[in-house]
């Protein structure tokens, strides 16, 4: 059982995180492949992300490096093949570089309430996601995710972050801009009123009637963006 564990093992990408269920060993036997992985975690062979998970560790120049988020996170996310939740918060204000800073605290969004834990050097906390959850409409999900939380981007001036969703959002087809105003009406008031004046501002013939349709027109969303950038804004109730 050991050689079969060890050559399997050999197998795997560096960085993969992997579980006793991961080797062609019948469940019955889970346990010993689990004292088997332990000793090799002793031995310096493997590491062990959390209880149960286990990777194989890459080096470089600065030591030991740890598995990439989605490795650390993708039985969070995925069930037997199916979506059920997606990074979202600290680690996609970083890809969509909105910010500079590296994430010490991921975020994952899915449909159920779900208590924060704690994996390798990472605390994952859950946010509720309202609407349903596909490969194809995550992209649009994580825009529409930092822009209900505009004011919490971190080491970012508000016009300056304005500016790059204006970037990213000119960036999408006709087709994922659709979506993106369809899965907003689950979403916060300010986050409609920011998509709206963001869509305008990008093509003034956007139809964006039924977004704003759906504001409170006696609120306002403070959100310290100059007109200069965002000039569609006090349409849209944002100051």
């Amino acid at each position: 059982m050991t050689d079969i564990i060890r050559n399997t093992i050999n197998r795997f990408p560096l960085g993969f995180v992997f579980t006793a269920l991961d080797f062609s060993i019948e469940v019955g036997k889970q346990a010993s492949v689990n004292k088997i992985l332990n000793n090799m975690v002793a031995a310096g062979q493997i590491c062990r992300l959390s209880k149960g998970r286990f990777y194989k560790p890459q080096l470089s120049d600065f030591g030991e490096l740890p598995p990439d988020t989605y490795q650390t996170v993708k039985d969070l996310i995925e069930n037997n093949g199916k979506i059920t939740g997606y990074l979202t918060g600290y680690s996609i204000f970083n890809k969509f570089s909105l910010t500079t800073q590296v994430p010490v605290a991921l975020q994952i969004a899915m449909r159920k309430e779900k208590k924060p834990i704690v994996r390798g050097n990472y605390r994952i906390s859950f946010i509720i996601q309202p609407n349903t959850i596909t490969k194809e409409n995550i992209p649009v999900l994580q825009l529409l995710d930092c822009l209900r939380l505009f004011k919490i981007i971190p080491d970012s001036m508000p016009d300056d972050t304005c500016r790059r969703f204006l970037f990213l959002f000119k960036q999408l087809s006709q087709e994922r801009i659709a979506i993106a105003k369809k899965l907003v009406l689950k979403y916060n008031p300010a986050t409609i009123s920011l998509l709206g004046a963001i869509l305008e501002a990008i093509n003034e013939d956007e139809d964006t009637s039924f977004l704003y349709k759906k504001l409170n027109h006696q609120s306002s969303y403070k959100l310290n963006i100059s007109e200069k950038v965002l000039p569609t804004q006090k349409k849209w109730h944002i100051r």
